[in-house]
């Protein structure tokens, strides 16, 4: 399963990248937003993962940028990974496209459990590759 992690810290990609490798998912990483569109354009991902605060364009600014697409990818499933804690984040993000959110640092079960129970109700293409 190809996985796509949109975060502009490298740390935090690569405890991510970690946990997925445990999975036996491959993850790319985009150090922005605007990486990250770019990379969904050229190759094929099963799910999403998207920081908020990023240099440039936001998290909340991309995921309507993948909603908004005219193809299949608009479908694609997206977990935001934030650390803000902003009483209605969670509210805000789904209303806005994304299907889950997870608070930082996420723990492995936990973002294991949200992408199992994203993928087992098809809300994506099912887009693996």
């Amino acid at each position: 399963m190809n996985v796509l992690f949109i975060e502009d810290d490298p740390m935090n990609r690569r405890v991510v990248g970690d946990m997925l490798d445990v999975a036996g998912a491959t993850m790319t990483g985009a150090e922005s937003a605007e990486i990250g569109l770019k990379l969904i354009d050229e190759n094929d991902y099963a799910i999403i993962l998207v920081d908020l605060r990023m240099p440039g364009m936001d998290g909340i600014t991309a995921i309507r940028h993948i909603r908004g697409r005219s193809d299949a990818k608009a479908t694609l499933p997206i977990i935001v990974v934030t650390a803000d804690t902003a009483i209605d984040l969670r509210e805000r993000c789904l209303a806005e496209g994304a299907d889950e959110v997870l608070f930082k640092p996420v723990a492995m079960d936990a973002l294991f459990d949200a992408m199992g129970r994203i993928l087992a109700k098809g809300s994506g293409d099912g887009m693996i590759g």
